[in-house]
Formats: structure tokens, C-alpha cells, sequence
């Protein structure tokens, strides 16, 4: 049951109808982690600066943190643990571990969701299609450099 301030917001979670009832300013990224426990979604700087919130919402990439729940009314959303099947892993997490690409893990669940956005829409991205699909994600631990080899490498197991 709702009280006056709260409304309820019906979408699709990782594949899942679900019906949320919330406050409709309440941002996603709070309504992912403490109402429906999607705990892999991180909270870096809460302001859209640093992308480790990035989900994707009706296959766009979207910063949680700054999006209202009301705004997913209808909306399909995809977290970081809609990926893998079972024990196996998407290719995308299976080369940031490979290849060095998560250090502390806070911006991890935000560079593997902006990276699996570029390879769904572009699967053989260049250098700098990397470069730019990465550049709403901040890191302070890896230089960069080990997550864009392991993109690359989640490319090269595509095919």
C-alpha cells in the first residue's frame, strides 16, 4: 500500500516485471540497490560525473544516480547482474578479469555495463570508439589501459 507521497512505477528489471512503489523523485539508483536489492549497481560520486552507476534503460546507457524512478515508468532495464547465465559469465566481465581491467571494483560494474552498450551497437569497435564509449567512466586505479585491452579481448572472443 502507498501513502500520498509515494507512486507506483511498473518496469522491467534484468527481464522481471516489477511494480515499485516510490517516492517518483527517488533516483533509480537508490531504488535498484535498497528496494529491489541489485546491489552491483555502485554509487561512485552521486552527481553523473563518474559513471560506476551506468545502466542501461530501454538499451540506452544512463547514469542512475541522476535518473528519477518515475522517468522508467514502462522502461526495460539491464543492470550488471542481468549479464552472465548461471556460473558463466558475459565475455565482457570474463576480460576485465582476465585482463586486469577491475582493480577496487567501484567503477567496474559501470565500464562493463558502457562497455557491453558499445559492443551490443558496435561489435568491432576501434580504439577510439572504446575511448569515447568509456568516457563518461571514471578510474582512478587501472590507467585505462588494462580496460581497453579487455574490451578489445571481449571483442576478439565475439567472434
Amino acid at each position: 500500500m502507498s501513502d500520498a507521497s509515494t507512486v507506483e512505477i511498473r518496469c522491467r528489471v534484468n527481464g522481471r516485471p516489477v511494480a515499485i512503489a516510490s517516492h517518483p523523485m527517488s533516483r533509480l539508483l537508490d531504488v535498484l540497490r535498497h528496494d529491489l536489492r541489485l546491489t552491483g549497481t555502485e554509487e561512485g560520486c552521486g552527481e553523473g560525473e563518474c559513471g560506476a552507476c551506468a545502466v542501461l534503460v530501454d538499451d540506452e546507457l544512463v547514469n542512475s544516480c541522476l535518473v528519477p524512478v518515475l522517468q522508467v515508468e514502462g522502461s526495460s532495464i539491464r543492470t550488471i547482474e542481468s549479464l552472465g547465465d548461471g556460473d558463466r559469465m558475459h565475455r565482457v566481465q570474463q576480460a576485465f578479469i582476465e585482463h586486469g581491467g577491475a582493480q577496487c571494483g567501484i567503477c567496474t560494474p559501470g565500464m562493463v555495463m558502457a562497455a557491453v552498450s558499445l559492443l551490443e551497437r558496435t561489435p568491432s569497435p576501434t580504439r577510439s570508439d572504446i575511448r569515447e564509449a568509456l568516457a563518461g567512466n571514471l578510474c582512478r586505479c587501472t590507467g585505462y589501459m588494462r580496460i581497453f585491452e579487455a574490451v578489445l579481448r571481449a571483442c576478439d572472443d565475439s567472434r
